[in-house]
């Protein structure tokens, strides 16, 4: 049969369909810790590959798949992390960055500004990628930014 009346993702049809996941088109940047995370996740995904394969699935298992994908992701995002050197301390908002902001409805909230892959907003950390963190790149105490039609304003930098 030609391959042009297959899908793509068809191989022998015994396979888990599983899509791999999506790769940011940002460039990978990580704090020291976020490193960390990376690699740990990696020893993790490998255990959890190993572990399927000792139960006895391949490729056409679900654990064994889930396992695999997260592997594959989580060896791309270590190959392609650059670590970020500590934010210097010259005023302003830099990726690394301890922010605190005051909102226009009175509520204060602080995040630091890390990679994509270790942001976490309910940790108090946000994506160097996210309109919060752009808004606030660069900035210093006092400015004054607009997020989500929202005026902010930063209150302090560590």
């Amino acid at each position: 049969m030609s391959v042009a009346f297959t899908k793509e993702n068809d191989r022998d049809g015994t396979e888990a369909n599983l899509q791999d996941r999506p790769i940011s088109p940002h460039p990978n940047l990580v704090t020291s810790a976020g490193l960390a995370a990376l690699e740990a996740a990696v020893e993790e995904a490998k255990a959890a590959v190993l572990a399927a394969k000792a139960a006895g699935e391949d490729a056409t298992g679900i654990a064994y798949a889930r396992a695999a994908r997260d592997l594959r992701y989580f060896q791309a995002r270590r190959a392609s992390a650059e670590v970020q050197p500590t934010p210097p301390r010259d005023g302003k908002v830099h990726f690394g960055s301890r922010v605190t902001i005051d909102r226009e409805d009175g509520r204060r909230q602080s995040w630091t500004i890390v990679g994509e892959d270790e942001a976490d907003p309910s940790a108090g950390t946000i994506s160097y990628v996210s309109p919060m963190a752009r808004a606030l790149m660069g900035k210093v105490v006092g400015d004054l930014a607009m997020v989500a039609g929202q005026e902010i304003e930063i209150i302090a930098i560590g």
